[in-house]
């Protein structure tokens, strides 16, 4: 959400950031919109104020037997109720309104964030570790994990596309995978292992930026909850509605959740395999801080997820997103990007994203600083601390054997019962 006084004082700056985002200028229209608001406001405040010396007046006409004065009064008094519940009306809707406006649009991306239009202007910060070379022709996740209890025939027959059952050592390496990252995060890097509803209201899904843009990407109940996209929704929306001590930050949180996602714009894209899943397994990172904290922690957040990375052995690049490929509530974003034998290109596996105060704004999370009366926002960020899914994907592709075997990184091995390689 933006702070529209800010737009009203610099249009400019803000039309000069839609336009990174590939919009055409908005803050003329907000304005507009904004003076129709505080117009139908500041009339409200005068017909209040005329209400109340007309009803101190009523009181003394009353006293000094001015019966004519007394009637003219009272009738006024409820001539302006009945013109004060209009403009309360009026300004309600005006103040709708404007929110709607300034909720559709997304976050204004932070002065480093290259310029471009889509994926193809991202740019590479750096890279770790070389794809395998092998002497055989590397399979694809799909044909080694039918080999290994994958199973897409029997989840469609109950559940229909995008949706996968998996049996014996991939059950088990899934679970290995989750408990693995939230073990290294908590441990190691000291967040806060949380768990979490999986079921949320409208409110937490607008805090987050989801809706009322995103509804068809989101699963929705028959009693009015949703299904949590990613555990950044309930993870971000706990400091809510409250105004926190500057003390308290930064906050790290992270859990282990199913997400559950419709897919509604990716009809044809990665049909095949576990890429892009209807339901999934991500071990999720958020981090609450002050303003001055909140560039320094998406580095730190972007690093605790390449260690993910670096422990499974698993060839990676860091891709600084563009201004036109962003998030709608990011402000700036790091890609992780792994490397996939059989497709020959690295595929995203985390994002791990900066969203300043535009998520704050709308769940009204705020802190107050040491000595001071008035609060600030809070800033907020996400990561994936992996996908649990895409890194067992990224695990048999890049692991795998001539005979179809996978080998189990050394780092995932106490976790799978000592269990150094599993076998068709």
């Amino acid at each position: 959400m933006h702070d529209i006084r800010l737009i009203r004082d610099n249009p400019g700056a803000f039309d000069a950031a839609m336009a990174r985002r590939g919009l055409t200028p908005q803050a003329e229209r907000l304005i507009d919109l904004d003076a129709r608001r505080r117009e139908a406001t500041t009339r409200l405040q005068e017909l209040e104020t005329r209400r109340n010396a007309a009803s101190k007046e009523i009181g003394i006409a009353k006293g000094r037997g001015d019966n004519d004065r007394f009637e003219a009064l009272r009738a006024e008094v409820e001539a302006l109720k009945g013109e004060m519940e209009r403009c309360t009306g009026e300004a309600a809707s005006a103040e709708e309104v404007l929110n709607q406006a300034l909720a559709a649009l997304p976050n204004t991306p932070a002065d480093d964030v290259p310029d471009g239009a889509d994926e193809h202007d991202n740019e590479e910060v750096r890279g770790w570790g070389e794809p395998r070379t092998m002497d055989f022709e590397p399979a694809d996740h799909v044909t080694l994990g039918e080999r290994l209890g994958l199973d897409f025939e029997r989840a469609a027959a109950m559940s229909g596309a995008r949706f996968a059952v998996l049996q014996g050592p991939l059950a088990r390496l899934e679970r290995a995978l989750g408990q693995f990252m939230l073990d290294m995060h908590t441990t190691e890097y000291g967040y806060r292992e949380t768990s979490v509803p999986y079921l949320v209201r409208d409110d937490a899904l607008f805090g987050t930026g989801q809706l009322p843009k995103f509804a068809e990407d989101q699963f929705r109940t028959t009693n009015d909850f949703w299904l949590i996209p990613t555990a950044e929704v309930p993870l971000s929306n706990l400091v809510r509605e409250a105004i926190h001590a500057e003390g308290d930050f930064p906050i790290r949180l992270t859990a282990l959740t199913p997400c559950f996602r419709s897919e509604a714009g990716s009809a044809g894209r990665d049909t095949r395999g576990l890429i892009r899943m209807h339901q999934f397994h991500k071990v999720e990172l958020v981090s609450i801080t002050t303003p001055e904290q909140s560039d320094d922690e998406l580095e730190r957040m972007t690093g605790c997820a390449e260690a993910v990375l670096r422990a499974l052995e698993l060839p990676y690049r860091v891709m600084a997103l563009c201004s036109g490929d962003m998030g709608f509530a990011a402000r700036k974003t790091y890609d992780l990007e792994v490397w996939l034998p059989s497709q020959k290109t690295y595929r995203e596996i985390s994002s791990c994203s900066n969203c300043g105060d535009f998520q704050a704004r709308r769940m009204n999370a705020r802190f107050r600083r040491e000595g001071e009366k008035k609060p600030d926002f809070l800033h907020t960020l996400n990561g994936s601390g992996v996908a649990v899914g895409r890194a067992l994907v990224a695990i048999l592709e890049n692991h795998q054997n001539a005979d179809g075997s996978v080998t189990i990184p050394a780092a995932l091995r106490p976790y799978m019962g000592g269990v150094e390689a599993i076998r068709p």
